[in-house]
């Protein structure tokens, strides 16, 4: 009852949340263009809904240099990941990339028929083989619950309400000496509504984002059987990445407001995974030595600083 109370709850959130940034951007290119400038917003939005996921994937990839990994190279690993793909229902087993980074990430790219997930050396390396099973799951629950589309459409919303938003001001900016001479009357209202619309579309998008990654958790722990696993993972990976943003940057440590995360907090996400830990685990997760999954062979040259971040 509880999974089915969760996934309802985080099924609706998302939807209002998808209606309040089509909403805002409708509103911003109304304020704008008029109704035709609504239309406008609203079509753009439905063709990149269409498009996007396919030619992201590939960039998104190529900005990684993330490799694919061959079956010979890690055949447990794709097994895991074939089982977990079946257990989703999806039609295709997603490719496994290897992104050269010490970084511990991981993410999912494409759409449930071709879709990715790339998985950097530094994660490879520091979980266990049972915590890299839930991130698996994790990664595959967004590709079947449809996530990568939504976000890419939350995105592209946000970043089409900030270019109307800018275009309004430049308009104004235009039109500035017919106002001071009194030639032209401005809306006030509408100009305060069009310069918040950017902020509104993001926080709305943030908050998706957040409702996506409980989904996702609560996805995950269903198909290994295992919430305690995923939540040993994200245990973990929170404790690596504070380091690593203590020595980039040493002054970090203030706590970022909820409401700014594209993530929950990791002890909000633990919590409710734990709190769904309580039925028999699947012992096919079993732990595992910590370190490398078998077959994915590290590059043998050290590691570079680029803009991005540490990189092999």
């Amino acid at each position: 009852m509880s999974w089915q109370r969760h996934a309802w709850s985080n099924r609706l959130q998302t939807l209002l949340l998808l209606i309040a940034l089509l909403g805002i951007s409708g509103l911003a290119g109304n304020l704008l263009f008029g109704r035709d400038g609504l239309w406008i917003a609203v079509l753009t939005s439905l063709v990149a809904l269409l498009t996007q996921p396919a030619t992201g994937a590939r960039l998104t990839l190529a900005l990684y240099r993330a490799r694919p990994i061959a079956v010979h190279q890690a055949p447990e690993l794709w097994r895991r990941t074939a089982e977990l793909a079946a257990r989703a229902g999806l039609p295709a087993t997603p490719v496994l990339h290897y992104v050269p980074s010490p970084l511990v990430n991981a993410f999912a790219v494409g759409t449930r028929r071709r879709s990715a997930i790339a998985l950097s050396d530094g994660l490879l390396r520091t979980l266990s083989q049972r915590e890299i099973a839930g991130v698996l799951a994790h990664e595959i629950a967004h590709i079947a619950n449809g996530d990568l589309r939504v976000m890419n459409l939350a995105d592209f919303v946000s970043r089409l309400t900030a270019l109307l938003a800018i275009v309004g001001q430049l308009l104004l900016l235009l039109a500035l000496p017919r106002i001071l001479a009194g030639d032209l009357e401005v809306d006030l209202l509408a100009l305060l509504l069009l310069a918040v619309s950017p902020h509104l579309a993001l926080l709305a998008q943030l908050g998706l984002s957040r409702v996506r990654e409980f989904d996702a958790d609560l996805a995950a722990a269903r198909f290994t059987g295992d919430p305690a696993g995923l939540a040993s993972a994200l245990a973990k990976i929170e404790r690596v990445s504070r380091s690593w943003r203590r020595w980039f940057l040493p002054g970090w440590g203030n706590p970022e407001p909820s409401w700014l995360r594209t993530h929950p907090a990791t002890e909000e996400r633990v919590g409710r995974l734990l709190s769904l830990a309580r039925g028999p685990a699947d012992h096919s997760l079993a732990p595992a030595e910590e370190g490398l999954w078998p077959g994915v062979s590290r590059p043998r040259r050290g590691p570079r600083w680029y803009p991005g971040g540490y990189w092999h």
